[in-house]
């Protein structure tokens, strides 16, 4: 039983960091019909930018912000404006490919100008043990835990409680309407870009002290998170949060009950389960937008 508790807050935890990535996933498809191939590796990436930075002489608090302003700049804005609108004009097919080559690009660019190995990589949260229920918990785990879940409540808080979570929804929803009534589609549009990637900044930050910066950490990630987005219901951000959760959980025991070298087949077993019995995914509804 304690093996089991020590499981679930592990697979929580992990879990939480593939929801704030899988929600960036349903937002940039609800909003702008993006498929994001990339979004592994632009969890991968931030941490070698506060890397550098480090190494350039920033403490590193310092190395955290430049490193989020930095993945807002250019996963953000520049991936938006430089890939997203030109490849859009000519489908949804050839941008999904564009982001591909971009994940390769960034992936080598990583390993051919920074390492190709593994670096440590200092933690927001304190290291240690606490007892809870008389259970023994990473410290690592819970700090993870709850500054995921405060973003996570952050970002619902802003749609669902702000004028400019409205709007956001609004254009996401029905943007020929929402312009007509005077809603700034591509203003909205753009912040949800920025949006997506503060949170795989945010990622980056809690995931990478756990399994190091690696140039080939963003397949995984990006695998994970996908799926969770998939099985939760790719056009609902609550059902990306309960889907990364239940990927991160479900990803955990495989690795303990069944098999480390099978642990990936597991969750892509039960993607194809929810594909057959609820295509639309465990929470989601079923695709409403038009183009």
């Amino acid at each position: 039983m304690s093996n089991l508790f020590d499981l679930l807050v592990a697979g929580l935890a992990t879990g939480a960091i593939y929801a704030l990535v899988a929600v960036g996933f349903t937002l940039l498809w609800q909003t702008s019909q993006t498929i994001n191939f990339a979004q592994g590796e632009f969890v991968m990436l931030p941490a070698f930018l506060m890397l550098a930075a480090m190494h350039a002489g920033a403490p590193f608090w310092l190395a955290i912000i430049l490193g989020i302003l930095l993945s807002m700049l250019l996963l953000g804005l520049a991936f938006k404006m430089l890939l997203v609108d030109p490849m859009m004009r000519h489908g949804v097919l050839p941008l999904a490919i564009a982001t591909m080559a971009l994940a390769i690009g960034i992936k080598e660019s990583v390993k051919q100008f920074f390492s190709a190995e593994a670096s440590p990589f200092p933690s927001i949260v304190p290291t240690g043990d606490i007892s809870i229920l008389g259970h023994a918990v990473s410290l690592q785990s819970i700090g993870v835990l709850v500054v995921a879940i405060l973003a996570v409540f952050g970002l619902t808080s802003l749609l669902n409680r702000t004028s400019l979570g409205h709007q956001m929804q609004a254009a996401a929803q029905n943007p020929t309407v929402a312009r007509i009534i005077g809603v700034p589609v591509e203003r909205m549009i753009l912040l949800t870009f920025l949006i997506n990637a503060f949170l795989v900044a945010l990622a980056s930050l809690l995931i990478t002290p756990i399994y190091l910066a690696k140039f080939s950490s963003g397949e995984v990630l990006g695998q994970a998170a996908f799926i969770a987005a998939i099985v939760g219901g790719f056009n609902q951000v609550r059902g990306a949060i309960a889907g990364g959760l239940l990927i991160g959980v479900l990803d955990n025991l495989a690795a303990s009950y069944v098999s480390t070298q099978y642990r990936a087949a597991v969750p892509l077993i039960f993607l194809i389960v929810v594909i057959l019995f609820r295509p639309q995914g465990l929470l989601g509804r079923a695709e409403e937008r038009t183009a």
